[in-house]
């Protein structure tokens, strides 16, 4: 009976709303980091600067506060204990500190330690994404 309610409870509209703009907002988040190597290299720091701290932190806060509100919604179907849950907000503090520790100081210097950091910081990214992906698609432990 729990589980035909719980997949009444995550079959509702505001579910569904909620989760697609959690998904919207990792794909603001991640998206431009795809850019950035490349905007770096031609000279376009001020591009990305505006682009990360306009566009990419604001849309990495958001992603945690809507997969907050889908863990809350789910009522009990999935709780903060759960091993993808609480792997997944290890993951995103970490890409909260990559973003705002190696990448937002590198983004203005074409310095060679710059372009390292942001390369390291990109590939860091990107390696979560993954990670997070994989964790939010097969939920081990659920």
């Amino acid at each position: 009976m729990v589980t035909a309610m719980t997949a009444i409870l995550l079959d509702t509209a505001g579910y569904r709303v909620m989760a697609l703009l959690h998904i919207l907002s990792a794909i603001v988040a991640f998206g431009p980091l795809f850019l950035y190597p490349g905007l770096h290299k031609s000279g376009e720091t001020a591009t990305i600067a505006r682009l990360h701290m306009r566009l990419t932190f604001p849309a990495l806060i958001l992603l945690w506060v809507l997969g907050m509100g889908l863990a809350g919604m789910s009522e009990g179907a999935y709780e903060v204990a759960d091993p993808w849950i609480s792997i997944s907000i290890v993951i995103w503090a970490v890409l909260v500190a990559v973003s705002w520790l190696m990448i937002r100081p590198a983004i203005t210097s074409d310095s060679p330690s710059a372009v390292s950091r942001m390369a390291a910081g990109t590939g860091i990214s990107h390696t979560l994404l993954l990670i997070g992906l994989i964790l939010m698609v097969w939920k081990p432990g659920a």
